[in-house]
């Protein structure tokens, strides 16, 4: 799995999980649960995954939606 956005902001994760979902694209959030544990802090930052094969489809998905500058780098 591909780790395509990493953010604490839930409405930029949101929207992306939308965008996915509107492109048929299977994703997975990790660390939502210890984002919750470690409170306000920021620490812990959620990550939207994809798998390998659905990357680069996600990327254009996401940038088409001006989420670009969320992408993390290659």
């Amino acid at each position: 799995m591909k780790c395509i956005i990493r953010t604490n902001d839930l409405v930029t994760l949101s929207f992306a999980e939308a965008i996915l979902k509107d492109s048929g694209i299977e994703h997975f959030v990790m660390d939502q649960h210890m984002s919750l544990m470690e409170g306000s802090v920021g620490a812990i930052p959620r990550r939207l995954m994809v798998i390998d094969d659905d990357e680069a489809a996600a990327r254009r998905a996401l940038s088409l939606a001006g989420l670009e500058i969320e992408l993390t780098p290659l």
